[in-house]
């Protein structure tokens, strides 16, 4: 990254996940990434498992940096905002993880001239494979927008979005995770009524989930013609796909999304 510095405001999981794939991906060096944290425990843990520098004052961490990355729970971010608003330059890039806190709550506090690009990532970029969302501000430059792509890329896939799209994006991967453990912990528990041991059909349906995902991802195919190619008529899969059809799953996993949506839309009012 030229020699930039990317200062974290917050130093938990997800920032957590983030400096360990840019420092294990080469992107960054420890010199140059850098973290304020008031939590001590949660300071000292990133500070003894990356080897960087970690700040208590956010103030003091952000007038090192190029790169600023809010990763703090959204409720305080009004309030840091606030006080760092002032150690901020045009010459910054914002990067803000913060479910909720719209562009527009970010300029009015820091300035409508500050570069700034929101991003919704999800929890599984704890083991790099995550999904993120990227957006960026009018003062923001393509170049910025590249620059957070290349960020997450180290913790999964990245794709780019309008503002307008992040509620919806919150509602099928920032919060998605959930509802999959629910689907997959659903016929995990399916088997062991029908004689398996729990402990193994979680993980004969664990494992089903992450093969079925990669073959969505990797062969091109939809899900659509992956389903014929594992279905043969009259046979075992047929007939569970018959009671799917027949029952009102789709209408309930749209309500699910769509209500996780709304209250997405809702939080960044």
């Amino acid at each position: 990254m030229d020699n930039k510095t990317i200062c974290f405001i917050g130093a938990g999981k997800m920032a957590s996940a983030i400096i360990k794939g840019l420092l294990s991906s080469g992107t960054f060096d420890k010199e140059h990434v850098i973290a304020s944290e008031i939590n001590e425990a949660a300071a000292k843990t990133a500070g003894e498992n990356f080897g960087i520098k970690v700040y208590s004052s956010a103030q003091e961490a952000v007038s090192k940096a190029d790169i600023v990355l809010i990763a703090t729970k959204p409720f305080v971010v009004p309030e840091l905002l606030e006080s760092i608003k002032d150690f901020i330059s045009e010459n910054q890039l914002i990067i803000s993880i913060a479910a909720g806190i719209t562009f527009e709550k970010i300029e009015k506090a820091l300035g409508y001239d500050k570069r700034i690009v929101r991003v919704m990532p999800n929890t599984p970029a704890l083991l790099e494979c995550g999904m993120s969302a990227i957006c960026k501000n009018n003062s923001a430059t393509q170049e910025d927008l590249n620059t957070v792509e290349t960020i997450f890329s180290k913790i999964g896939k990245v794709i780019k979005c309008d503002e307008k799209d992040i509620d919806a994006v919150t509602g099928v991967s920032g919060s998605g995770p959930a509802f999959y453990y629910y689907i997959i912990n659903s016929i995990a528990k399916a088997g062991e009524k029908l004689g398996l041991d729990y402990k193994t059909a979680l993980t004969l349906s664990a494992q089903t989930a992450l093969g079925a995902a990669k073959m969505v991802l990797e062969t091109g195919n939809t899900p659509d013609e992956l389903i014929t190619a594992v279905t043969t008529p009259g046979g075992t899969t047929a007939e569970g796909n018959k009671v799917l059809n027949e029952s009102n799953i789709n209408e309930i996993l749209f309500e699910t999304v769509r209500k996780t949506a709304e209250k997405s839309a809702l939080m960044s009012k």
